[in-house]
């Protein structure tokens, strides 16, 4: 197939990926700020680059993935003040709410986590070379970047400097010589972390860590610089600034990948907004493949309104796509051997032409609607071909070899949007639901369900589907249609087939819109 081509937020163009080194892809990503629990906006960012770099590595690309933690800052200061608390407490607690997030929504850990805490000494080398060459100026304990210095300032964002002057303004206590003038270096302020500098001691600034440990752990002109579309300014324009002022080259990073944000009623999801989702709390109400399939399937660089429609339709969709797996699954078991025949051929076909069309689509700027749809393709077909097995109407032997391709195909291009697709996690709530249901329809409809119900969830679906059958035996088609209502509602979905019935559990109840949230 073609090339990946990409998005470069310098050029603002749409360019082929031509790395640094052939074969090779060096990504650096801006990781949270940890002073408060991860929401979904900022799992947005983690998932389509996570989507990334699974589709790099799947092209054959030997990645580097170099994604920072933001562990000095006033905010997380704020928090320990607040709380009474050495900053290190909040950070713990927030890193590993986060780890943990990525983990449950199967996103791969970069292969280097650098905190800013524990490359200091890298920043002050940094600045110290930058005040050598006339780029930046100490000012009262501080020390900041001269922004007049650098002609090209403003490349990445489009703004200019004088825009900047008449729109920024100088906080008390600051003695910039231009307003856009940022931070390198802040003098200590008591009951704040500090270290030792030639400037006396103090913290750096937000922007000079991230150019420390970029180019600690991936070199001047890495490949892709990626974050949230919030961070274009002033923080990756300030971080192309200091880095191609400090090394006197350029590109600082040859490819800048932004991903839009997460919208909720029109607004940005933000802490201070109080309109956000926790992570964690998202993933009390729906599986984790449904909040992924939900971030991942609305091109990267378009907002996504997140409401409980957006996941109900996930869910579905991921439903969907289980079930034909599911359903490969059973007719592969039913072959003894796999024979082939025009059939099997058919669908392997269909196979390779949905790895060609996702394929395609996801070259053209990480396309995921597109690649979803060619996974959705080829879950037709997969369903149209295990469904004759199912009705009687194809031998399961010679389907089998081209079901077992189907089956493979779906894994395998869903593992790349990062959907594990096994069997739907079973919630408490749902067992306790068809505990509830079982006891209910004997006490209601005895003469169907006389034996005892069983325990776990596979006893009683079995239980209540059997006295089912009984009533679709006796033609009281309206009863079995009202247990079979009953069951979806408890979250089972009921299939009837010529073989019998076929049960599986619905993705989880719906996630309700958020009335709060802490304070940022």
């Amino acid at each position: 197939m073609g090339p990946l081509r990409l998005h470069n937020t310098l050029t603002k163009k749409i360019e082929e990926f031509v790395p640094r080194d052939s074969g090779k892809a060096a990504l650096y990503v801006c990781g949270p700020t940890v002073y408060d629990s991860s929401h979904l906006g900022h799992m947005r960012a983690a998932i389509a680059f996570d989507v990334l770099r699974r589709y790099l590595e799947w092209k054959g690309f030997q990645v580097m993935h170099v994604q920072n933690l933001t562990d000095v800052d006033d905010r997380i200061i704020q928090r320990a003040q607040n709380e009474g608390v050495p900053t290190d407490v909040v950070t713990e607690r927030y890193i590993g709410e986060y780890r943990q997030a990525l983990q449950a929504l199967n996103i791969l850990q970069p292969h280097i986590e650098p905190r800013a805490s524990r490359h200091i000494p890298e920043m002050v080398e940094m600045i110290k070379a930058l005040i050598e060459r006339g780029y930046a100026y100490y000012a009262e304990g501080d020390v900041y970047f001269d922004v007049t210095k650098l002609s090209a300032y403003g490349k990445l964002s489009g703004r200019v400097l004088e825009e900047l002057k008449a729109g920024a303004r100088v906080e008390p206590g600051e003695f910039k010589r231009h307003p856009a003038d940022f931070a390198l270096w802040k003098r200590a302020k008591p009951g704040e972390p500090n270290w030792e500098s030639p400037w006396g001691r103090g913290r750096p600034g937000w922007h000079i860590e991230c150019s420390a440990m970029s180019l600690k752990y991936l070199g001047m002109g890495f490949d892709i610089h990626g974050g949230g579309d919030d961070l274009i300014f002033p923080h990756h324009e300030n971080e192309i600034a200091q880095s191609e002022a400090y090394t006197g080259r350029e590109p600082f990073a040859r490819y800048w990948i932004h991903n839009a944000m997460v919208m909720v009623r029109g607004e940005k999801m933000s802490k201070s907004l109080h309109n956000y989702f926790a992570v964690m709390d998202a993933m009390r109400r729906y599986p984790a493949d449904v909040i992924r399939y939900t971030l991942a399937s609305v091109h990267y660089r378009k907002p996504i309104e997140v409401d409980e429609e957006r996941f109900v339709d996930a869910a579905r969709a991921v439903d969907r796509l289980r079930g034909a797996v599911a359903s490969a699954d059973a007719v592969i078991a039913r072959a003894k051997s796999g024979i082939g025949g025009p059939a099997s051929q058919h669908l392997a076909g269909a196979a390779q032409r949905a790895r060609e069309t996702f394929e395609a689509a996801m070259d053209d700027d990480l396309n995921t609607a597109g690649a979803l749809a060619a996974i959705f393709n080829l879950v037709a077909e997969t369903n149209r071909a295990t469904d004759e097995v199912a009705k009687g109407q194809s031998d399961a032997a010679q389907l089998q070899p081209g079901v077992a391709t189907a089956r493979a195909t779906l894994k395998e291009l869903a593992g790349v949007i990062g959907l594990v697709l096994g069997e739907a996690p079973v919630d408490a709530r749902v067992a306790e639901r068809v505990r509830d249901l079982a006891a209910a329809l004997r006490r209601e409809a005895g003469p169907l369900f006389t034996d005892h119900p069983g325990q776990n969830l596979d006893e009683l679906v079995s239980y209540i589907l059997a006295g089912r059958e009984r009533a679709r035996a006796k033609k009281d088609f309206s009863t079995a249609d009202r247990i079979r209502g009953r069951l979806a509602e408890a979250g089972i979905v009921v299939e009837d087939l010529p073989t019998g019935p076929r049960w599986r559990v619905a993705a989880a109840d719906g996630l309700r819109p958020p009335t709060g949230g802490a304070d940022a």
